[in-house]
């Protein structure tokens, strides 16, 4: 064996061992979503194992650390990775749908899918420093070097995953990948490679290769809606097509969260919400230019467009691929001149931008996972900043208006009413006021400019006001956010 493969091996299970955190992320999140939560959850939970490798593993190498040993460890490691496809449909899938904490069932589908492969990949290093500590005599240089290494691994891994990879190439074929390089990481370091051996090693590619296929086969069938799964830097993204009610609609999801979706033989939103941002040109008839910070799949400007010929718009959306996928699958025409699309975080245009607008929607919330950064005073002043004379911020919040629930809108609310002239308050359903619904918060910057001639086309929606809504909640800062997630 020549010198560096050891030092090579503990750095490729570095690099693997951190990576399988962000694929950890990508899997679990259609399923529990990617908040602070989920995070955390993962975190932890792959610490927990790593830590407990460390510690067995060294004792394991402690009794007896050879090559082939650590040979057969890194085929159980690619073993571990195979099974994760099928763990996220047949396990996970069924898991968070069964239990209502979020906190409880992303750590049991982090220890599930994820506290094994970590756990293995763990056991590399001790037993690295065992088997040349047999070479070496300086054992403190030894140990610091090979926790060098794999701490360096997991830094490159880390940036190459989540930079290159993950949007790249995406999580299923990182994850055969991770699997088939674990495999040749063990046979290069096998020592007096037989027939016998290479017969093995033949029949575990080829039942690994089966359980990976049946991962994928299986997901195809748990989710014959789903025309498209793909990664994106930010995200994992679904598009469905779904049927209801004799309409079939073609649906975006991030996460857990149904972000847009259109009726696909007429191409209209679907989403009731969306219709409640028209009111704007009923609270003030002059508007002419609008921003929406959260593009998803363009829904609301392709309708905004298309009913407004004397209005433009722009779209703050910083994910790529969501441009490209609404483009590909909801009929987005970037070259329709009244559009414009900034690739930018939202928060950061609205620091910078010198544009001004008479209407900002924000519709950048998914559900419990809340960028706490387009919440707060700071943030909002930056908004009312940008607004002509006269013009108004338009959020959706998914909040509920009463109870445990509705913490979210109590801390907006408390917040519009700190920097606005005007709030306004519209439920989209009417549904309990302890469940969870869109609700339109709207900031008016001056006075409201009402559009009486709208009042008819707009009486629906303005019957839905929630009138004297009262809350003792303070105001969400940069530096206290407690709605963020």
């Amino acid at each position: 064996m020549k010198k560096s493969k050891l030092e090579i091996i503990v750095f490729l299970a570095g690099a693997i061992g951190m990576g399988l955190e962000l694929i950890a992320a990508r899997v679990l999140s259609p399923y529990v979503g990617s908040s602070n939560v989920v995070w955390t959850s993962i975190i932890g939970i792959i610490l927990a194992s790593m830590s407990l490798g460390y510690w067995i593993g060294g004792k394991i190498a402690d009794k007896d650390a050879n090559i082939n040993k650590l040979s057969d460890i890194l085929l159980i490691a690619a073993l571990s990775t195979s099974f994760i496809p099928i763990l996220e449909t047949i396990i996970v899938k069924e898991l968070a749908g069964m239990i209502e904490n979020l906190i409880v069932a992303a750590i049991l589908c982090a220890i599930i899918v994820f506290s094994v492969p970590s756990f293995i990949l763990a056991t590399v290093s001790p037993f690295a420093v065992k088997i040349k500590s047999k070479e070496e005599k300086e054992i403190g240089t030894l140990s610091g070097r090979i926790s060098s290494l794999s701490t360096i691994g997991s830094i490159v891994g880390t940036f190459l995953m989540g930079f290159v990879l993950i949007p790249k190439v995406g999580v299923t074929n990182i994850n055969i990948g991770v699997t088939l390089i674990l495999i040749v990481m063990s046979i290069l370091i096998r020592e007096n490679k037989d027939k016998k051996y290479l017969l093995r090693i033949i029949i575990f590619i080829l039942a690994l290769l089966l359980i990976m296929g049946l991962g994928k086969w299986n997901f195809k069938i748990s989710n014959p809606d789903i025309i498209l799964d793909t990664d994106s830097q930010y995200s994992r993204i679904w598009v469905r097509e779904i049927s209801a009610e004799g309409t079939t609609y073609r649906t975006l999801q991030v996460d857990r969260g149904l972000e847009s979706y259109i009726d696909t033989k007429t191409g209209e939103m679907g989403a009731k919400y969306l219709r409640y941002y028209d009111l704007f040109e009923y609270f003030n008839k002059n508007a002419k230019n609008t921003l929406l910070i959260g593009g998803a799949a363009y829904t609301y400007p392709i309708h905004y467009l298309k009913k407004y010929e004397n209005k433009t718009i722009d779209v703050v959306e910083i994910d790529d691929k969501m441009t490209q996928i609404a483009i590909d699958q909801f009929g987005l025409n970037i070259n329709e001149p009244r559009l414009k699309i900034y690739s930018q975080d939202g928060r950061s245009f609205l620091n910078y931008s010198k544009n001004k607008y008479d209407t900002i929607l924000i519709d950048a919330f998914k559900g419990s996972s809340v960028p706490f950064e387009l919440t707060t005073y700071e943030a909002l002043t930056k908004a009312k900043n940008m607004l002509n004379e006269n013009g108004m911020v338009l959020t959706n919040i998914v909040s509920a208006l009463e109870g445990e629930d509705a913490k979210f809108i109590e801390y907006e609310y408390a917040t519009y009413k700190e920097v606005f002239e005007n709030v306004k308050l519209f439920r989209v359903d009417d549904i309990s006021k302890t469940t969870k619904q869109n609700l339109i918060l709207v900031g008016i910057k001056g006075n409201l400019q009402e559009d009486k001639k709208k009042q008819e086309e707009y009486k629906d929606f303005l019957l839905m006001e929630v009138i004297d809504f009262y809350t003792d909640k303070p105001i969400v800062k940069d530096d206290l956010a407690p709605i963020g997630s």
